[in-house]
């Protein structure tokens, strides 16, 4: 196991589902820290300005997937993915976005480097071009068969895994 320091940085996810999945692997792979972006559905947590029932009602629904890693995952809400971003770049990490694009890098080609954070976009219209500007490096998996994508919440466990195992 690599001695590196990830966090996740979660920009605009619309399931609830997908955010628990993504804890649960989250936890197995030692992610430091989540960040939850703009309307991305996270767990309560200390300080919550949500009102109550939302609170709940998300914790709820992230729960079904995550079975307590929603418990165990520090997350930081922030209104948008740029503050986000910066946050993790003012604590020394690198922003890594898996992401297609015409100048993303194979994950399997890339060599890990401590201090990553790993940015994971909507489900449908990926990352946006203006946090794309802000990337470090952009990775993305290769795809050999008729779709073009994966799961959100598939895409960010084998992307996880291939940056702390291998």
């Amino acid at each position: 196991m690599t001695r590196l320091s990830i966090q996740l940085i979660l920009a605009d996810i619309r399931s609830a589902q997908n955010v628990g999945a993504i804890l649960r692997t989250a936890d197995a792979c030692g992610i430091e820290h989540v960040y939850a972006c703009g309307y991305t559905p996270y767990p309560a947590i200390d300080r919550d300005d949500r009102p109550p029932h939302v609170a709940d009602a998300n914790t709820r629904a992230i729960a079904k997937t995550a079975l307590g890693a929603q418990s165990t995952m520090p997350i930081t809400h922030t209104s948008d993915t740029r503050s986000a971003v910066l946050a993790a770049r003012a604590a020394g990490y690198k922003v890594i976005v898996l992401e297609q694009s015409e100048t993303s890098l194979n994950l399997y080609q890339y060599a890990p480097i401590s201090n990553m954070a790993l940015l994971l976009g909507n489900e449908v219209t990926g990352v946006s071009a203006e946090i794309m500007d802000l990337a470090d490096t952009v990775l993305e998996l290769p795809m050999i068969g008729q779709k073009e994508s994966l799961n959100v919440a598939v895409a960010a466990g084998i992307a996880m895994y291939q940056l702390r195992f291998g």
